[in-house]
């Protein structure tokens, strides 16, 4: 049976980090397989830079969409696929080779998933998180002190930037166009209860994929 493939979309610090890790807890790794878009950035030497020499990751341009596109194309298939983690540029860190297995849900996440058309013709159900303006900053600014190290004012000015006016004309068009949106101002666990029984009916009679995870990778 052909997989049941989700897209889960919203703007920076919307909460589709917390989102992932609950469908994660709730389900086992031969239930469901999660792709990141973040592992798809493309080298900072590829990236188009500004007259000011800088490289603006919000926009669609910076990710290769191809290849995430012909590895959840894989996957679909039942061949699985892999891609080396993406580690937001920070020179500390070593990144893994992350690989994915077949499974019967297939869940893509990331800022971009729904910019490509053949890309969105792929997902079963389109979800967005939604947060207001106010929320996303405050939740950016402290994960991006705490968590990347970024000094406040370089924070600031790229969400002024570079994250907002991205958001507003690549993100927030295809929020209507969605399945499910899931407003996450305060408090996301409704919408995550809503979403994981609504996997799990789909998880009902289709067969385990253990022996497809096996199969070889181009």
């Amino acid at each position: 049976m052909k997989p049941y493939v989700v897209g889960i979309a919203g703007g920076s610090a919307s909460g589709k980090t917390y989102l992932l890790s609950q469908l994660l807890a709730a389900f086992t790794p031969q239930e469901l397989t999660l792709m990141s878009l973040d592992n798809y950035y493309k080298p900072a030497s590829e990236q188009p830079k500004s007259p000011e020499g800088e490289i603006n990751w919000d926009q669609p341009q910076a990710l290769d969409l191809e290849l995430c596109k012909r590895h959840l194309s894989r996957l679909i298939k039942g061949r699985r696929a892999s891609v080396q983690e993406w580690t937001f540029n920070n020179p500390n860190a070593t990144p893994r080779t992350l690989q994915y297995l077949p499974a019967p849900i297939l869940v893509l996440e990331g800022l971009f998933v729904y910019n490509d058309p053949e890309l969105r013709r792929l997902f079963d159900l389109k979800v967005f998180i939604d947060a207001e303006e106010h929320v996303k900053l405050s939740r950016r600014i402290r994960r991006d002190l705490v968590e990347r190290n970024i000094p406040l004012e370089e924070v600031l000015n790229q969400y002024e930037t570079h994250v907002v006016p991205m958001y507003h004309q690549h993100v927030e068009p295809f929020k209507y166009a969605c399945d499910l949106i899931l407003p996450n101002n305060s408090v996301l666990g409704k919408g995550v209860e809503v979403l994981v029984s609504h996997l799990r009916l789909h998880l009902q009679g289709r067969p385990a994929y253990e022996s497809l995870a096996e199969g070889s990778e181009d």
